[in-house]
């Protein structure tokens, strides 16, 4: 009897080593490449404004993989910003007026994964 029990106790064990209960591991969150500002703050945005926001608006632009450039993050809402941000309008179906609003925020913080509407030369 007792080697029953002993057997018991070390397939617990080893069952719970197994399925990882033992200590768990604490996930660390990646740091936001892009807190110029805080996520509350999301300013109307146009063609030649200026500051911490048009950071945020082209950091988070530059989220976005393959053939768009990347912008300086100079915070400067320059004509390259605006061609960038009137691109990432159509990709997601807005009309591409270049002012960075409430959607466009909201696009730029959360990208669709393709866009298959080509950018400008």
């Amino acid at each position: 009897m007792r080697k029953s029990r002993w057997a018991t106790v070390v397939a617990a064990l080893c069952t719970t080593a197994t399925l990882g209960l033992v200590v768990p591991h604490p996930a660390v969150a990646a740091p936001d490449p892009c807190s110029y500002v805080s996520p509350t703050h999301r300013p109307l945005l146009t063609y030649g404004d200026n500051g911490a926001a048009v950071q945020q608006a082209q950091c988070l632009s530059n989220v976005w993989g393959g053939e768009p450039p990347k912008l300086a993050v100079d915070g400067d809402f320059d004509s390259a910003t605006l061609e960038k941000i009137q691109w990432i309008q159509i990709c997601h179906g807005l009309p591409p007026s270049g002012v960075i609003e409430g959607r466009t925020w909201q696009v730029l913080e959360h990208p669709a994964l393709d866009c298959y509407h080509p950018y400008p030369p």
